[in-house]
């Protein structure tokens, strides 16, 4: 049982993961599929929280004080920022996009904008 809650994190990632994958493959809207990207890339999110977490450690600021102590890792945390960072561009991009093919074509479903010439 102790195995299943150490892997616990994964499995949730994963599902998410998958969640946010089938919604991406079966949207018949841009913003819809805008969003199942968002859900693909929390995702990660669950992950990074995973791999960093260590239990009985503290903040790595104060590994300084008892030098046994183990520390979390402040990799993870740069990471997660940054993650946070590329997932709100990425978003905005893709909105834009979406609402430049509104403009033009007067449609979200992606099928008909495939069938669509966008003119630029």
């Amino acid at each position: 049982m102790n195995a299943l809650l150490d892997h616990l994190p994964y499995y949730v990632a994963a599902w998410i993961f998958v969640w946010g994958l089938y919604g991406v493959a079966t949207s018949k809207n841009l913003v819809h599929l805008i969003i199942c990207v968002a859900v693909l890339q929390s995702s990660t999110y669950v992950l990074l929280l995973a791999i960093g977490y260590e239990r009985g450690a503290i903040a790595p600021i104060f590994v300084d004080r008892d030098p046994g102590t183990p520390a979390t890792d402040p990799i993870v945390q740069a990471l997660m920022l940054t993650d946070v960072v590329v997932e709100a561009t990425v978003m905005a991009l893709l909105l834009a996009l979406a609402v430049q093919a509104h403009k033009r074509t007067g449609t979200l479903d992606p099928g008909e904008l495939a069938l669509r010439r966008m003119r630029g």
